[in-house]
């Protein structure tokens, strides 16, 4: 038995006491968030994970309250959801790149931003963790119960094998696609373009999502490892970046942009990492992201701290220039977001020029890639990750997803190399067949 049988007769009780609507007991018990997900997702419709680099980490099943959104007032609609919440609670949150609901059948389930409050959840945070049933109004608590009840622990997580994979757009035709921006940029101020490029997989066997939730999160335990099902489909990652965290009047983020390769020796990392930090490509890329998340931010702070230059964040198989930034805050996490997103790692400088350019040449549907995935509670706390390293399944099939930022006197080839890099990231979980 996954949950305790103490907990969840703790959380009947209070169930029992709760005034009619929606109805939430949380109760302390020695529960891990990712076991909770991986062993019930298969059995629920909904499901999601959310992991940050500090050891906090939320999980859910079912759907005990859920809003969805689109357009230019999507992050304000999710807002007033969130803040009908009950105090302390956390619900899930996640959007598309765009402010429009994803269009191709890849995204079948994924609005263009949504909030889910699960049904059966798990809170790990401070040395603490808490089961959390939230029952929606007219259900009978008894039959959450019981499914909670039903819940085993999991065993050692799988990696499947991959198959080869197909490039969308293939790759000479993407190196072209960089070319033509690099040769508009200037014309109406233009001066960076974040391009990506997919590449589409077969599994063999198909995945459990959040199998691969556990295995990103400890090949990347200094990333945000995510996971959120939609019915027949799940996207999971470990982004390496911070949009913007909340937590009273504190805030946190940490952009990233420009990147390079890891080193197989000590001595070579470090001769790489000081290569990025030196190179007027990478550094200008860099101070184009911070420039204007500095700018969206100081109408919305009291304060700003901003370190007078980048720092070095290594992954396996990747480095990039990261610059942490912190202040003082009135304004409510996804009034934050809707100020930063897309910031300039994402989309380009200036912004409506970039998402014209990304929009004309790209030729693929983001959906979520390059959006946000996290969670928020009702007093406008919480944190959300850039949707990145991640795959889209469905069935036995997935697409991965990576960008690089086009810049003047970017190199084609070497944009495409630095998306291999990305690609590589997930993919070094499988084995090829």
């Amino acid at each position: 038995m996954l949950i305790p049988r103490a907990a969840l007769a703790e959380a009947a009780a209070r169930l029992r006491e709760a005034p009619e609507g929606l109805r939430v007991a949380a109760v302390e018990a020695d529960l891990d968030p990712l076991d909770l997900v991986r062993a019930g997702a298969g059995a629920f419709a909904a499901a999601a994970f959310f992991s940050s680099p500090g050891g906090a980490a939320f999980a859910g099943l079912g759907t005990a309250r859920w809003a969805a959104a689109q357009g230019p007032g999507r992050f304000g609609a999710l807002d007033a959801a969130l803040a009908a919440l009950p105090p302390g609670v956390p619900a899930f949150i996640g959007f598309s790149f765009d402010p429009g609901a994803p269009t191709s059948a890849d995204w079948e389930g994924f609005p263009a931003a949504a909030a889910l409050l699960p049904q059966i959840g798990a809170v790990r945070a401070h040395g603490r963790s808490r089961l959390i049933v939230a029952v929606p109004p007219g259900a009978a608590p008894g039959a959450v119960l019981a499914a909670a009840a039903t819940l085993a622990p999991p065993g050692p997580p799988a990696a499947p094998a991959v198959a080869a994979g197909r490039e969308v757009p293939p790759a000479g035709e993407w190196r072209e696609r960089v070319g033509a921006v690099v040769a508009g940029l200037g014309v109406g101020g233009l001066s960076k373009v974040v391009l990506a490029r997919t590449l589409r997989v077969g599994f063999e066997p198909p995945p459990d999502a959040f199998d691969l939730v556990a295995l990103l999160g400890e090949r990347f335990p200094s990333a945000y490892a995510y996971g959120w099902q939609a019915g027949a489909a799940a996207l999971v990652g470990a982004s390496p970046e911070l949009l913007v965290a909340r937590c009273g009047a504190r805030l946190t983020c940490r952009p990233l942009a420009g990147s390079a390769r890891r080193g197989t020796e000590p001595e070579a990392d470090r001769r790489l990492g000081e290569a990025l930090l030196a190179s007027p490509k990478e550094v200008a890329e860099h101070a184009f992201v911070v420039e204007q998340v500095v700018t969206a931010l100081r109408p919305l702070t009291t304060a700003l701290e901003v370190p007078p230059g980048p720092v070095i964040d290594r992954l396996p198989g990747v480095q990039h220039l990261a610059t942490p930034i912190t202040g003082s805050t009135e304004a409510r996490l996804l009034a934050l977001v809707e100020a930063l997103h897309p910031t300039p790692a994402v989309g380009g400088v200036p912004r409506a020029a970039a998402l014209e350019a990304i929009a004309a040449v790209e030729g693929i549907d983001r959906g979520w890639y390059a959006g946000g995935i996290g969670w928020a509670d009702a007093d406008g706390d919480g944190e959300v990750a850039v949707t990145l390293r991640g795959a889209l399944l469905r069935g036995g099939e997935g697409v991965l997803y990576a960008g690089a930022g086009i810049v003047a006197g970017s190199d084609p080839a070497a944009e495409a190399a630095e998306t291999d890099l990305k690609l590589g990231a997930t993919l070094g979980l499988f084995d090829t067949v």
